[in-house]
């Protein structure tokens, strides 16, 4: 497959992380996607790679888009500090358990949307949300989860977290 999408929620409050995300090949179109987030950055949507610490970047080749934009430099080194240490190991675990295969990693890329509520306070909260999120993104991706009967059997019962009423 040429394009792998997931999509997870994870936790509460400000601190709420929201993650979508594409794997592909570098070559395709999620290749295309990734070369464009880190050549296309706009004033408060500093698009970055995950790494685990400066000079140890992630395989596959992640690289993070703001979902909202950044209004200050508290929420920029949020997104720098705490979320983008977490994608980056959620990327690593990924790896090193065998849900994106290792002998792949060189050869697809991440293009990972990350959700930081402007008020969220608690830099460990936003660590943990982000990474379990980025996890189960990833395995959804993987996985090809839902599948069109879960999201089917599912559609009735939905009650989206966000709709207003």
């Amino acid at each position: 497959m040429s394009m792998y999408i997931g999509e997870a929620l994870t936790g509460e409050g400000n601190e709420i992380a929201h993650i979508d995300l594409l794997i592909g090949a570098k070559d395709g179109p999620v290749g295309v996607a990734f070369a464009n987030a880190l050549a296309r950055q706009s004033e408060g949507h500093s698009n970055l790679l995950a790494v685990l610490t400066p000079n140890l970047a992630v395989k596959p080749a992640t690289v993070m888009i703001t979902k909202v934009t950044i209004k200050g430099m508290r929420q920029a080194v949020q997104m720098f500090g705490p979320a983008q240490a977490a994608v980056a190991k959620a990327v690593a675990d990924s790896v090193a358990d065998g849900v994106i295969p290792k002998n792949q990693a060189e050869s697809l890329v991440i293009v990972c949307g990350v959700f930081i509520h402007p008020e969220a306070a608690n830099d460990k909260k936003i660590y943990e949300f982000n990474y379990s999120a980025t996890k189960q993104a990833i395995v959804n991706a993987m996985q090809g989860k839902p599948t069109a009967d879960e999201m089917i059997a599912g559609k009735e019962k939905a009650v989206h977290p966000f709709r207003g009423f």
